[in-house]
Parts: structure tokens; sequence; C-alpha cells
């Protein structure tokens, strides 16, 4: 792939943000509440985050932006994502681009962290993740957690297990709530036709055929459920797990590891 500039992966990126926010119009919201929260939990001003399912790093350079002293791990198993990141993050400090897949025992081992994590942050990724992995990705995140640290997860997890009539209720109000943010506007361009417009972009043509399905996990909502993550949470040792910040169903799940160290439940 030819070597991208700061501009042509900022354009991307910018798209990117707007095509997301097409279906999170609340997403800058979220960013605030989970960064808020990071600030919060870590208590000193030089955290150290990692960013699961990072993408091409939108919560990561935001992150940075609010907490200058912070460093970031960002981890992802995109490589077309990741190039985008690297490219318009190229020469900050404090960010680390990680090409890792989540959903393999070892993959915090082989972050090699000068520290244990004070904080883990995700947006809208971890869904694509099979119930059978999520217990993976939060047992391997237990590990380089420090005790009392903070799990943030931001994305769009359903209820209709528990109590499907509110959960349609809520996915109604959405819709409804979307198309008054959308009146007299351009419709904003989805993941599909974005996926579709980068590909035909040259700088990505051998990146690009990399970033399949089976290489990325994007196929479907297996982890959609809310019940999904908790359950999962509570069995990787998190203690508390709870709703910080919610929109409907979009939502800001919170998990804690017991100050004193994991309690994972084998």
């Amino acid at each position: 792939m030819t070597l991208l500039d700061q501009q042509t992966a900022g354009t991307w990126i910018a798209r990117w943000d707007a095509q997301q926010e097409g279906y999170v119009p609340d997403r800058e919201e979220r960013f605030t509440a989970m960064i808020d929260a990071v600030g919060a939990a870590a208590r000193r001003p030089d955290p150290l985050v990692l960013d699961l399912g990072c993408g091409p790093g939108s919560l990561a350079g935001r992150i940075l932006d609010r907490i200058p002293g912070a460093t970031v791990v960002a981890v992802d198993a995109d490589p077309l994502l990741l190039s985008l990141g690297r490219a318009v993050h190229a020469g900050r400090d404090g960010i680390v681009f990680t090409t890792l897949d989540l959903r393999e025992p070892g993959w915090a081992a082989r972050l090699r962290l000068p520290r244990q994590a004070d904080a883990a942050v995700s947006t809208t990724a971890l869904h694509w993740i099979s119930p059978a992995d999520l217990r993976v990705v939060y047992a391997e995140l237990a590990t380089v957690l420090r005790p009392g640290g903070l799990l943030l997860n931001g994305d769009d997890l359903h209820v209709d297990d528990v109590t499907p009539g509110l959960d349609g209720l809520a996915r109604e109000l959405r819709e409804k709530e979307k198309a008054r943010r959308l009146a007299g506007r351009p419709r904003p361009e989805n993941w599909e036709q974005w996926w579709e417009a980068i590909g035909t972009d040259p700088a990505f043509a051998d990146v690009h055929a990399q970033s399949t399905d089976e290489v990325t996990g994007h196929h479907g909502s297996p982890s959609r459920l809310l019940s999904a993550h908790t359950e999962a949470l509570h069995a990787a040792g998190f203690t508390e797990v709870g709703t910080l910040w919610q929109h409907g169903g979009n939502r800001l799940l919170a998990a804690l590891l017991p100050a004193g160290g994991t309690g994972r439940r084998d």
C-alpha cells in the first residue's frame, strides 16, 4: 500500500465518523461520557488505557485530546482501519496502534504493557464477537487491568431476551429521533457505502483485500444482547457491572474489577 499522508487519512476518517454518527447520532455525547469516566476512575494525569476494537482511532484520539498525559494502546485486527489510524496520528506521542485479534487466547500478554492498565474502552465494536469469544476477550482483559480497573463499552446493547416489549419500544423511539435529526439533510453514507468507496481508492488496494470478514469478524451482531456482556464480565471476575450512561438502547456499559485483584470465576 502507498504510504498514506495525514490529510488523506484524515479525510477518510472524517467520512468514517460521519457514517458512524448516522447509526449513533449521540456518538460524541457517549465519547464525552466515556472519557469523563476514564479520568474519574484513573485518578491520575497519565492513565494507561486500552482501546479494544479501536478502528481508525476515533476514540483514542479524543482521549488524548482531553487527557494529554494518557497513553492509549489501540488494538484492532483490521489492517485497513489501523492504517488510517497510524497515518492520521503519525508522530503523535501517547498512542500506539497494535494489530491483534481479540478472539485469540493470549492476546493480552502479547501487548507487553509497561504496567497494568487503568482502564479499557471500546465503542461499537465488541458486538461483532461471538458470546464464546467474548468470554475470551473479557477473561484476557482482566489479566492486564489493575485492581479496581475499569472497562467501558459503548454500544447499542439489546434487552429483548428479558424485556422484548420495552426493547422494541426503545428501538422505535430511536428511529424516530434519527428521523428528526436527519430531517431536511442528505442521508449520511452508511457502513457498506463507506467500505465500497474506500475499496475504489488505489492507495488501499492491497490492504482492503486483507480486510475480510474472517480476519475482522465483521459479520452480524452475535453479541448484541446486554446479557451476553454482563455474563461474560462476571465470569471474568468483574464484580460490579452496570450502565453509567444510556440513551435508549445506546448505552455505556461499565465494569469494575475488585480493588484487591481479579475475582474470576472458572
